[in-house]
């Protein structure tokens, strides 16, 4: 009988990190998660899983060298997704030390461990968009990197140092980086801007909210459906060799055009008067219901991403599914239904 591929998962109960779990589950895994004491209360469908005992929750932090050691003698796993971070880049200025502590030292702590304990783990590194920054789209494997914030400069040292450096260091090391464009979901944090959006539309449409504040409206990105991406994950770990791939839809859209596409899916209509921090969407009635606040302005802003993932596409045969149009409505109606629900 042909043995369970093992796999360990650190930030299970964040949205990559479930998805991942559900991914690895289908297709046979003993799956463990490494989780914060602290961490958010799991999704329903891991929960199941956990019940099921399908996934085993491992408890550490990636600050507890001793942690991730205890971790991995457990687990024994064949492929090691890294997933936890300190992952908000508006938060990551605020607090740059813990930017830096989890997501370029907590790298370096699993990496070593892993080395220390001669395991032949195959590692996935969640590398970002968020180290090309300033520069100039579309953006892929062969950009200079340029971030812009602590959190992009954090995943940056981790990705030339763990990654990249590790690779050539130790050449029986397999480590790669995903360099993953935003990617949302259901599941996606309520502080993120693309979920901030569709819970806020879903509390105006049921008469509990009056109206939403935002930041730059005309920032561009490349957005895509987070159930999409993690198989790009999986895929990059089946390699015999380990390389370094952009993940992205090659489709841009503002902050605005995400608003109307969430609005569109409730059945509401935008429209948009005034410029700058003046700007503001109203209702079809006139009411005032999406408003510019500076405040939600980053003090550097990566204004432009947009991912050119061929390379992945040919050697990975990987390509997104889900629209942009699809995820919007996906988003407005999953949390139009969870806020109906706790308001009955």
């Amino acid at each position: 009988m042909k043995k369970k591929k093992r796999a360990l998962i650190t930030g299970i109960t964040g949205q990559d990190g479930s998805y991942v779990a559900e991914l690895l589950v289908r297709k046979g895994y003993e799956v463990f998660g490494l989780v914060r004491r602290s961490s958010n209360d799991p999704f329903v469908r891991l929960k199941e899983l956990i019940r099921e005992r399908k996934i085993t929750i491992l408890y550490g932090d990636m600050r507890d060298s001793g942690a991730i050691r205890r971790a991995l003698e457990r687990a024994e796993p064949d492929e090691i997704y890294n997933l936890a971070a300190q992952s908000d880049v508006g938060i990551s200025f605020m607090c740059p030390e813990e930017a830096g502590e989890i997501n370029y030292h907590g790298l370096g702590r699993l990496v070593h461990a892993v080395l220390d304990g001669r395991l032949r783990s195959k590692i996935y590194q969640a590398s970002t968009s968020e180290m090309f920054g300033s520069a100039k789209p579309p953006q892929n494997e062969n950009t200079p990197f340029q971030p812009v914030s602590p959190y992009g400069v954090a995943k940056l040292r981790a990705h030339e140092d763990y990654v990249v450096g590790y690779r050539k260091k130790y050449p029986d090391l397999f480590i790669c980086s995903g360099i993953l464009f935003n990617h949302e979901s259901p599941r996606r944090g309520q502080h993120f801007v693309t979920r901030k959006i569709s819970i806020s539309l879903a509390k105006i449409k049921l008469g509990l909210q009056d109206y939403v504040e935002l930041g730059n409206l005309n920032a561009r990105r490349d957005w895509g459906y987070a159930g999409d991406f993690v198989e790009a994950m999986w895929l990059m770990l089946q390699r015999e060799k380990p390389a370094d791939y952009v993940i992205a839809t090659g489709q841009v859209h503002t902050v605005r055009d995400f608003v109307n596409e969430t609005a569109k899916a409730l059945d509401m209509h935008i429209a948009w008067s005034g410029s700058g921090t003046r700007e503001v969407g109203k209702t079809e009635a006139g009411k005032v219901i999406v408003r510019v606040n500076k405040k939600f302005f980053r003090p550097v802003e990566v204004d432009h991403l947009l991912g050119d993932s061929g390379k992945a596409r040919r050697e990975l045969g990987w390509k997104p599914r889900v629209s942009f149009e699809d995820l919007a409505a996906m988003m407005a109606k999953a949390d139009l239904e969870a806020v109906a629900s706790e308001n009955k």
